[in-house]
Formats: C-alpha cells, structure tokens, sequence
C-alpha cells in the first residue's frame, strides 16, 4: 500500500505520519492546489518559541526552510527570530503591511491523541494557535500545517515542554521539506504563466 493510500484524505484535511516514505513529495502534491497561482505573495509564518522543546516545532522548520532559500515563500519565525503568543498580532500586522494581499500559510506544532503523535496535519483553513493552552490568539493564515508532538489532555504546558526534540527536529525537517516542493511547484507554475503570456 502506498502513502496516497494512507493518507486520510478529505478535500480540505490531509493527515500523515512524518516517517512515511515521500511525505513532502506526496502531501505537497495534495496542498498545492489549494494555492491561488495569482497571489503576488505567499508567506509562510512559522508559530512557536524555542523556549519550550514541543513549541519549538513552528521556529525550527522555519528555520530549515529559510536555510533552503524558498524562492516565492517568504519567511516569518525562526529560532533566531520567533513569531509567537507575545508578538504574534505585531508580526501579522507587519506582514500585511509590507505585503499585498498576502496568501498565508501557519505552521505550528498541537497536542492529539497518543496514536496521533508524529502526525503532520495540513487543512485549508485559518490556524487557531494557543488553543492548547487555552490562549485567545488571533486566527493566522488561509491554510495551516500542523504537527502533533505530544499527548493533550492533561497539564498541556508542562507536556510542551518535556516534548523530545528529536522528533520535533525530525518532524520540522520534513515540513520544511513540504514546503521546498510546495516553492519548487510555485517556480515551475510561474514559469510556465509567463511562457503562455509571451507565446
């Protein structure tokens, strides 16, 4: 059985384990064409801190994708550089500001069930973040990928914290890889409009 046939697909929700053979080939194949071609920009805000191993997930994978320098996404949150809880309205207000109608797509790590664990989560909808610690945040993005890196249900903060980084690294290497095949699609598709517009 291939990955296609393991993803539980519904047309705006896909969900896949990180370790799958050709997750970042196959789910970006799935998400992309949730992307409007005409958008002039498209940014990928990555939400977290690295003050906390499982909260780390957004930051670290910004921080992977920034090194594998997207030519069409642009990039908000790293570990260097965090968008988080604190200044996550003030970093929305600034990509709106120096952005014309921006396509958004938030990343972010979640709590799920056990079974859940190392699932990575892509859903054509606004991200609500904080809401495992119970925190009234804006909604962020036209499309959300999320990872679950641990158990909720019980003392959410303290399980954020005592997350293993290896499997959040693991896991932000592999959306970061998500999102490169996403760019590399968007080259491609923008290369192929202007050769149309001049033939």
């Amino acid at each position: 059985m291939n990955l296609k046939n393991r993803l539980r697909i519904q047309s705006n929700h896909f969900r896949a384990n990180y370790k799958e053979p050709d997750i970042a080939k196959t789910l970006s194949n799935q998400i992309f064409p949730w992307f409007p071609l005409k958008a002039n920009n498209y940014i990928a805000i990555f939400i977290g801190t690295d003050r906390s191993t499982g909260d780390a997930l957004g930051p670290l994978a910004g921080t992977y994708f920034e090194e594998m320098r997207p030519r069409n996404l642009h990039v908000y949150g790293t570990v260097h550089n965090p968008v988080h809880a604190v200044n996550l309205q003030e970093s929305l207000h600034s990509i709106y500001k120096e952005h014309d109608k921006p396509y958004l797509i938030a990343i972010d790590a979640c709590l799920g069930k056990s079974s859940s664990i190392g699932s990575i989560i892509a859903e054509n909808k606004p991200l609500k973040p904080g809401l495992a610690l119970n925190k009234q945040l804006p909604q962020v993005g036209n499309m959300n990928i999320t990872g679950v890196v641990n158990v909720s249900g019980f003392m959410e903060h303290t399980v954020l914290q005592n997350t293993r980084l290896s499997l959040v690294m693991d896991m932000a290497l592999e959306i970061a890889g998500i999102l490169k095949q996403i760019d590399n699609q968007l080259t491609r598709s923008v290369l192929t409009h202007t050769a149309e517009k001049t033939m």
